[in-house]
């Protein structure tokens, strides 16, 4: 195959015939000596070293680019003007510094030109130097040796760290009410060139990240050039049907491609912090990814500890992370140990900021952890709700294996839920799911429900329910009658119950846990409470004044109407003494103060009377 090169109108030997026939690969070229001599060094010393100096046929099948490459510098040779683009600058580049058509040969050479191009058109642009970047992943290695590809990664960094500055100034002007003719954020150079990076290859793509972030880059926009090469990167790598290539080498391949990805990925995240700039659904997406393609366990222990240190922010979604199954059909649906290592993780932070208290300053440490207002309680406060919806999710899988499923029950401190009625919704669905489930082991779980922190409802269900042990059941009534009795005596009890019974020193009978609501806050819902019980207690004393006010006048009109009947008087006297006794038993008038012992009899009574 001899290819046609245009015609020579310009030169002077285009009706020589050729005496020079160059191959590279399939391809075929039917040239002359001596314009190819004046240009390229490499072409000139093949000639001189040949044996036969009547030479007519060179290989050069290593050129880079391949016979494209090659048409475009031998078109330069016979002087034809060759146009320089972002698409063909890296391969003229690097087959005019395999052909050494430098300036020792010819002035103005193809080399001068494309380094001309280089330093005007591609290093001070970021996206021109992307694109020309991309070109360079198949001229390799010589795009290495020429030392482009370290050039155009130090040329992205520079100018991202410039494009970072001015578009910090941009913001800065926008901040004066003067300038601000209309209130559009200026962009960022990641939302303008980050998203071209994802075009190139995995190498290339860590090599331009570790620049940027050596140069100073910020966190935020390094996290946004990694979600969206995570997103185009691992796409493509999805399979619809799993199921159709499992254990296959498909499967086997796209486990591999994935695995590398997400651990190059994760090697390149900012560095780990509870203001991490990294979204969780991107954490959670990554350590979903790492688990399905075996990844190393360093990786998925730096996503748990990534998320372990944002897990307030979480959601239900991004923590029900699907369990390897590795074809087995007993296999729990969702990863209960990872999720236990990252609660575990977000629980021990505390102790970490314990260490190093002493070198904050007192005005951030005006929070105690056990006020509702805190940022540590508020954050536990989430959790422990994040905590009782997963465990609801994960109690209908069968598969659960019961000491898994307490374990996380178990994770959390007392007070870290304020009412108790998620964790009793989870284990009562799990008691129903897990049917034979050992007496031992429902004694247990029953145990994490602290009984005094149900709801109403909930412990009108408790107590009616069946697949709950005896004992939880007896205490949530011993409880709901313990409550009703400090109601209905003015509650002045009702807060200090468990301090006075010695079995719950840090929780009141109220429902919440002294380390959940202040003191305050509880104490004024007791008084409300106590305040409406007082009053229906006194509307049902003014009853039975009416009431003994009504049998007076009765007994007065009975002695009026038969004033010498002995009978009459002598029944008259019994009900004076009987009204005399009412007296004694405590039934005093209004603003009086009652005893203990009558109130609960009244209380009785009313109880009876609205049943």
């Amino acid at each position: 195959m001899v290819p046609k090169l245009l015609a020579f109108t310009k030169m002077p030997i285009s009706d020589v015939s050729s005496d020079l026939t160059i191959e590279v690969g399939a391809s075929s070229f039917a040239l002359h000596k001596f314009p190819l001599v004046s240009r390229s060094g490499r072409i000139r010393k093949l000639l001189l070293e040949a044996k036969d100096s009547k030479v007519s046929r060179v290989n050069l099948s290593a050129v880079p680019g391949g016979a494209e490459a090659f048409e475009l510098a031998a078109k330069f040779c016979y002087g034809i003007n060759v146009e320089l683009t972002l698409s063909n600058v890296a391969t003229i580049r690097c087959v005019a510094h395999f052909l050494e058509m430098t300036e020792d040969f010819a002035e103005k050479n193809l080399e001068a030109r494309a380094e001309a191009y280089l330093k005007e058109m591609v290093f001070p642009n970021t996206s021109n130097s992307i694109s020309v970047l991309k070109c360079c992943e198949s001229l390799l290695p010589l795009s290495e040796e020429i030392s482009l590809v370290n050039r155009l990664i130090n040329a992205i960094a520079n100018n991202a760290c410039k494009e970072q500055l001015t578009s910090g100034l941009l913001k800065l002007d926008h901040t004066f009410p003067a300038k601000t003719a209309q209130n559009i954020e200026p962009e960022t150079p990641s939302d303008w060139w980050g998203k071209s990076l994802a075009v190139l290859n995995l190498d290339f793509f860590q090599r331009v990240l570790s620049a940027v972030k050596s140069k100073g880059l910020k966190q935020d926009m390094i996290s946004k050039i990694l979600i969206n090469y995570a997103h185009n990167s691992l796409q493509g790598l999805v399979v619809r049907d799993p199921q159709l290539v499992k254990g296959s080498l498909l499967d086997l391949e796209l486990q591999k491609k994935q695995r590398v990805i997400v651990e190059a990925i994760v090697g390149l995240l900012p560095t780990q912090s509870r203001k991490s700039p990294v979204p969780m659904a991107f954490l959670s997406s990554l350590l979903k990814t790492a688990i399905a393609a075996s990844a190393t366990t360093s990786c998925r222990s730096d996503l748990e500890r990534r998320i372990g240190l944002q897990l307030d922010q979480a959601i239900l979604e991004d923590i029900l992370i699907p369990a390897n199954s590795h074809g087995s059909n007993h296999s729990t649906l969702y990863d209960t140990d990872s999720i236990l290592r990252i609660f575990s993780i977000f629980l021990n932070l505390d102790e970490d900021d314990d260490e190093d208290s002493h070198m904050r300053d007192e005005s951030e440490m005006v929070y105690d952890f056990d006020s509702p207002g805190s940022p540590k309680q508020s954050s536990i406060l989430k959790v422990s709700k994040l905590l009782d919806n997963f465990l609801a999710e994960v109690a209908l899988d069968s598969n659960l294996m019961p000491s898994k499923f307490i374990a996380l029950a178990e994770l959390l401190p007392d007070h870290a839920r304020i009412v108790s009625d998620g964790l009793y919704r989870a284990a009562d669905i799990f008691l129903k799911v897990h049917p034979n489930i050992k007496d031992s082991e429902r004694y247990r779980l029953c145990k994490t429900i602290d009984c005094q922190k149900l709801s109403q409802e909930a412990c009108s269900h408790a107590a009616q329910n069946e697949r709950l042990p005896v004992q939880m059941a007896v205490q949530v009534l011993y409880f709901e009658q313990i409550r009703l009795r400090n109601a209905m005596s003015g509650g002045h009890n009702q807060f200090f119950f468990g301090a006075i019974n010695g079995q719950f020193p840090q929780r009141s009978s109220s429902g919440a846990g002294s380390g959940a609501i202040s003191p305050r806050d509880n104490y004024a819902s007791v008084r409300r409470e106590n305040r409406e019980l007082k009053l229906e207690v006194a509307r049902m004393r003014m009853r039975l004044t009416d009431l003994e006010k009504d049998h007076v006048s009765m007994k007065q009109e009975l002695v009026r109407s038969h004033p010498a009947n002995k009978l009459f008087k002598s029944l008259a006297k019994k009900l004076s003494k009987l009204n005399a006794l009412f007296r004694i038993n405590g039934i005093k008038p209004m603003g009086g103060k009652a005893s203990s012992e009558n109130r609960f009899v009244f209380q009785k009574r009313w109880r009876h009377s609205v049943s």
